[in-house]
């Protein structure tokens, strides 16, 4: 018992991400090492403290994104928040929060993962600017349609309505509305209107005056007002309550808001960006969703497909993770080898590109000697293919869909192996001729 739970302490103190759980009384029970490299806290100081003891944050006295998952048992992702650590040092997080359960499958606290907003920031920028679209990964006919659309609409404030399931990279293609607009060098604000309930969410836009509510201890600017004349990006707008509907859709119509206890009438300059992961007209029709709103926000509407209807792209994206993780985790794996290219490529993906990043982590942390990424070191749950909806194991590169080979995955395997078309050509089971033919009718030429 004790081997096997110090076996979970090593794979949890091997991830890059910080991580600490807590019991129901939000003491601390476990704090990994990058934990105690990003806080600068040790373990032995931490463990049986209160959290907010230890990781003070503007949310610890109200708004606490891990009372709320506890609260309402949903999980909460890339919460944004800063955490102040030893020695009065002050980070920025990205976290997410969940229940933690014991093997009855009964609630015994929370754990919390969180990373150096600012050291994952700096490899971003890398990545964006040494890869692809803004950082975005697409070859596809619909991810460059999407590119051509975002230039533009660079000189117009016209608010933008982006849908798509989660994970698609709805906040990437709006990073890169605000990067190529006229008001890229002005403030740049995001909010996600599922993370807090609804009257800390209407402090969080349009702020409160002193005494509002029981904690409202003083005078609050609102997210609205920071990002005056700038933009501001309203992920999970669907989620928004109908009540505060209404005083957004003031705001695009007048430019005028109050705060919460307070009648002072207020102007605002702000461009609108949203995003959603819900049908909207599902939403208007079940009455969730007001319909003049989704007027005015939908002027520019953008569709990001999934991940399944993109799969060209899978083996671009593949190598941008292992890059951007090659610098996280400081390894040195090249590649992906035929078998789990060949699983990844025909998952279903239903948690897109965010799970497909995930995997790909996943198999790093996993990965011990290899330079590259092998069948073994995927998680279960995606070498099971008969268990996932819609997916069966074939060939990527000889995917039938509409008869045509995958243009994409075939390139990336000719380049891996030297655009040697005799040995490509044995390990698709095709005629070398049909390689030929095929590259040919695509206008590809060999480099």
């Amino acid at each position: 018992m004790i081997e096997s739970q110090n076996f979970k302490e090593e794979i949890l103190d091997s991830l890059a991400e910080g991580l600490f759980t807590v019991d129901k009384n939000f003491r601390i029970t476990f704090l990994n090492r990058a934990a105690e490299r990003i806080t600068g806290f040790k373990k032995e100081e931490a463990i049986g403290r209160f959290c907010k003891d230890i990781f003070q944050s503007d949310f610890c006295l109200f708004g606490c994104p891990l009372a709320n998952v506890l609260e309402s048992g949903v999980s909460i992702y890339d919460f944004k928040t800063k955490y102040i650590c030893k020695n009065s040092r002050q980070i920025s997080i990205k976290l997410n929060a969940s229940i933690l359960k014991n093997s009855d499958n009964n609630p015994m606290g929370g754990v919390v993962s969180f990373r150096d907003f600012l050291y994952e920031n700096s490899i971003n920028e890398y990545l964006r600017d040494n890869t692809n679209f803004y950082g975005i990964v697409g070859h596809t006919k619909a991810m460059t349609d999407i590119f051509h659309l975002i230039h533009e609409i660079a000189y117009t404030d016209a608010a933008v309505l982006i849908q798509g399931e989660t994970g698609t990279g709805k906040e990437m293609i709006a990073n890169a509305i605000q990067a190529t607009s006229k008001r890229r060098k002005e403030k740049f604000v995001k909010v996600n209107c599922s993370v807090l309930p609804p009257n800390l969410l209407a402090s969080e836009l349009f702020g409160h005056a002193k005494g509002a509510f029981t904690d409202a201890v003083k005078d609050r600017v609102g997210r609205f007002e920071l990002a005056d004349r700038g933009t501001i990006f309203l992920d999970e707008i669907a989620e928004m309550p109908l009540q505060m509907q209404t005083q957004l859709l003031r705001v695009i119509q007048e430019g005028t808001f109050e705060r919460l206890g307070e009648s002072l009438t207020r102007k605002v300059d702000v461009r609108i960006i949203a995003a959603t992961n819900v049908n909207i007209k599902e939403a208007i029709k079940n009455g969730n969703f007001r319909e003049d709103l989704y007027y005015r926000l939908n002027v520019i509407p953008i569709y990001v497909p999934p991940l399944r209807e993109r799969k060209e792209d899978i083996p671009f994206l593949i190598r941008h993770f292992i890059q951007k993780f090659n610098l996280l985790y400081d390894k040195e794996i090249k590649d992906v080898e035929d078998r789990a290219l060949n699983i990844l490529i025909n998952y279903y993906w239903q948690g897109n590109i965010r799970e497909l990043e995930n995997v790909i982590e996943y198999s790093f942390i996993r990965n011990k000697d290899d330079n590259k990424i092998t069948l073994c070191s995927l998680p279960s749950y995606i070498t099971q293919l008969n268990d996932c909806p819609g997916s069966k194991v074939v060939n990527p590169y000889n995917s039938r869909t509409e008869n045509k080979i995958n243009t994409a995955a075939l390139i990336e395997l000719l380049n891996k192996h030297r655009w040697n078309k005799t040995k490509v050509a044995r390990i698709l089971g095709v005629n070398r001729t049909t390689i030929w033919r095929h590259l040919k009718s695509t206008g590809i030429e060999e480099n």
